[in-house]
């Protein structure tokens, strides 16, 4: 497989560039912007990187699989011979590409057990009926897609994007390929698909970054501010300031207040949008002012009209995020409901909790295809400020896929 990143003004003239180059079979593996550098680079033109993979010829194939073989051996060994050390977590995109067979771990095997099985039950239903006409029988390959699509929908992946990828990985793979390879290139897919990891970044201008936390009541959403102020304060060392506008539940507040006083920052009840703008003038030397809202109901049109204009109150003032936080555990439909809602407010990135208490994560992907919202933090436990970390999709692709963390 050739993989080559090309650099334009945008997506789809880098793509152009591509195909011209390569050919019409290149697949797109990646789309990122390009910071420029230098005293003036605010200046100059934003740029994008695309990096593509085109497939070589058959015969290449037997080369490639035997390197996934031989990095899945080697990373095996590697785990019984130094059981206390455990293979880094691939954080970055650039690294995907040379470390993807790593973190299949034994998910091929584990997949060529399951795909036995069905087999073994069908020996005697073959010979007690017999036709005249026997059925074409499936290729390996066959029946390991359909594995992998049954494997989704066990981990409660949408049947309409489960059977998207399946058709997207049939469509490029050629006739008789390994499964192992295809097994990569499906996992690769689904990483596509979730994209890039969000998380709060500091104002371009390097002034405050208003951040807002937005959802229904019960997710965990002030906790989840408390973990993330914890990380900027202490193992960032930045200014962070806590705010709520959440004045239905006394309670939300006083425990807000708590955390802001084990970590030493200031603390602020607002009411009006007014009180806003005295934050902002207030804390202007901070890095970042982080606002909880009122966990009411999505269906409540009163409340969520009041959270709109104190979302919005600060525009073309102060830079801003907002990010719906979610519960794993609640069911998609739900989640329809709930991210249709809150879309009407603004736009925003997704914050999943309580992962520790599901089995299943098919709904952090049919969530991230549903409304085109990055993921930027999830959460797993009630622990203050160890059980959150940044959304990492090739663990989560992983466990999508039957493998274990």
């Amino acid at each position: 497989m050739i993989i080559k990143k090309f650099t334009a003004k945008t997506e789809k003239e880098a793509i152009d560039n591509a195909r011209k180059e390569l050919g019409e079979g290149v697949v797109v593996m990646n789309v990122k912007p390009v910071k420029n550098k230098g005293l003036f680079a605010f200046l100059k033109t934003p740029m994008v990187e695309v990096t593509v993979a085109l497939e070589e010829e058959s015969e290449k194939y037997t080369a490639a699989v035997s390197a996934i073989n031989n990095v899945i051996a080697s990373s095996q060994n590697k785990e019984k011979e130094e059981p206390e050390k455990k293979t880094p977590v691939i954080e970055t995109v650039e690294k995907r590409d040379s470390a993807i067979e790593e973190k299949l771990d034994s998910l091929q095997s584990l997949l060529e057990q399951q795909l036995q099985k069905p087999e073994e039950g069908k020996k005697e239903e073959i010979k007690e009926e017999k036709t005249v006409e026997e059925p074409k029988e499936e290729s390996e390959t066959d029946k390991f897609m359909h594995l992998l699509h049954d494997t989704m929908l066990e981990n409660e992946v949408d049947e309409k994007y489960a059977r998207e990828i399946i058709d997207e990985i049939e469509l490029i793979n050629k006739p008789n390929i390994p499964f192992d390879y295809a097994l990569a290139n499906i996992y690769q897919k689904m990483i596509l698909k979730f994209g890039k990891p969000s998380g709060i970044e500091p104002a371009a201008n390097g002034g405050i970054k208003l951040v807002f936390f937005i959802g229904p009541t019960g997710v965990g959403k002030t906790t989840t501010i408390a973990k993330i102020a914890s990380k900027f304060r202490v193992d960032e060392k930045k200014k962070v300031a806590l705010l709520t506008a959440d004045t239905y539940r006394i309670a939300a507040a006083e425990q807000l207040r708590t955390y802001a006083n084990i970590l030493e920052v200031p603390f602020r009840v607002i009411y009006t949008v007014e009180e806003i703008s005295k934050a902002l003038e207030d804390f202007k030397g901070y890095d970042y002012i982080m606002i909880d809202t009122a966990g009411h109901s999505h269906q409540n049109s009163t409340q969520k009209d009041n959270m709109r204009n104190i979302i919005h109150s600060v525009d073309d003032i102060v830079e801003k995020e907002v990010h719906l936080v979610l519960s794993a555990t609640t069911k998609y439909r739900d989640l329809i409901s709930i991210a249709d809602s809150y879309k009407e407010m603004a736009d925003y990135k997704l914050i999943f909790t309580k992962l520790d208490e599901t089995t299943t994560l098919g709904n952090l992907l049919n969530l991230r295809l549903y409304t085109g919202a990055s993921l930027s933090y999830v959460t797993h436990g009630q622990n203050v400020p160890d059980d959150i970390e940044d959304f990492n999709p090739q663990k989560t692709v992983k466990r999508l896929l039957g493998g274990k963390n």
